[in-house]
């Protein structure tokens, strides 16, 4: 079904919500910035001007209640999440929404329900799922020159103590947690791997170790958060995937990466700067023994991919930003299904919750629920 121009609402505008600046300007023909949201006061005119909004709020509330939106952007907080998801969603209202989709279990079921209830769209906006390499690794999957996906590996290692004290509430929702706090930049492009090979695969249930506690903050106190957080989770197809969550250990910043292996392949993304993404593939390798340069294979992305890369390697994590927009509204319009709805979302977000419990009891294997069957 073909709709009129979007009228968008941000919340979280003079921060996370911002950083879509360059996808909306691409996307103006189809979505225009109604009102922008955002506690900081002083900073809502600058940002309701570089994002072209009619409307400034500091109440998301009162945003929801005057203005005329079809749909909104949510990147505040954690916590805020999925309390602002539904208030939008109980209005009728498309909801592109930061990760992870929830911080306890007891909310994500909240959030299911009311998805259910609403006529308006649900998308996570994972951007991990949209890096080139990610999505270069997935298209192979889906050609099948992987093979069958038996194990993976992902990591977000991304020193943040600092950064705990300028947002304050990372302190609490990400290292005032222990076990598995922020999940969904390392699974979100391993469940779409295995998805993508073997359909309706999902993590059936996890167990969490930490490393122990050897940072303090600035008041003293050690973080809650072992230092480095390592989930197994067990997938529903027999498969092993191993997360590792670090945002206190000292060291040099790489955020994400990745292994993928395959019944007929392996790929092992660079784990520092000059390092190349490299993959054996059974079928285009030489020999059993040669690695591939993965830039190499870059012809085989999806022609849509390719033919925008350009214009999506101005906005932010490596283009993600510009394509998850540009997916959400393609979803609102009708032109294509929405590529991580709720069940999606809670696929990456749930285990992560899972994983706090499992740590707490010493590590023991717990089940992940599945969102598809919470009535």
């Amino acid at each position: 079904m073909q709709v009129s121009k979007i009228h968008l609402g941000i919340v979280g505008a003079c921060g996370r919500g911002g950083s879509f600046r360059h996808a909306l300007a691409y996307l103006q023909d189809k979505v225009r910035v109604q009102a922008v949201c955002d506690i900081n006061a002083a900073a809502l005119p600058q940002a309701a001007q570089q994002l072209g909004a009619a409307e400034q709020y500091t109440e998301y509330e009162e945003m929801l209640a005057r203005s005329a939106l079809d749909a909104v952007l949510i990147g505040t907080p954690m916590p805020l999440h999925v309390p602002q998801a539904i208030a939008a969603l109980e209005r009728g209202l498309h909801v592109l929404c930061e990760v992870p989709a929830g911080v306890s279990i007891e909310e994500c079921r909240q959030l299911v329900a009311a998805c259910r209830r609403s006529r308006g769209i649900y998308m996570l906006a994972e951007n991990q799922n949209y890096l080139k390499t990610n999505v270069l690794v997935r298209e192979l999957v889906r050609q099948g020159f992987l093979g069958t996906p038996y194990y993976a590996e992902g990591e977000y290692i991304h020193e943040l103590k600092g950064l705990n004290e300028i947002t304050r509430w990372r302190r609490k929702w990400q290292t005032g947690i222990n076990g598995i706090t922020y999940p969904t930049h390392s699974l979100g492009p391993i469940l779409q791997w295995f998805t993508t090979a073997i359909p309706g695969d999902r993590v059936v249930a996890v167990c969490c170790a930490g490393s122990g506690h050897h940072y303090r903050d600035p008041r003293g106190d050690f973080y809650e958060n072992e230092d480095s957080c390592v989930m197994l989770a067990k997938m529903k197809s027999g498969g092993l995937v191993k997360i590792r969550v670090d945002m206190l250990s000292d060291r040099p910043h790489a955020m994400s990466n990745f292994q993928l292996q395959g019944t007929d392949g392996c790929y092992e993304s660079a784990r520092a700067p000059g390092e190349r993404h490299r993959i054996w593939l059974r079928a285009l390798a030489p020999d059993a023994h040669t690695w591939l340069d993965l830039a190499d294979l870059e012809d085989r992305l999806p022609e849509d991919y390719r033919r925008l890369e350009a214009e999506a390697r101005q906005s932010g994590h490596g283009g993600g930003d510009f394509f998850e927009l540009v997916d959400f509204i393609a979803a609102i319009r009708g032109e294509k299904p929405v590529p991580i709805g709720i069940h999606e979302a809670l696929d990456m977000t749930l285990p992560g919750l899972v994983s706090q419990r499992s740590i707490l009891e010493g590590g023991r294997w717990l089940e992940v629920p599945d969102s598809r069957e919470w009535t």
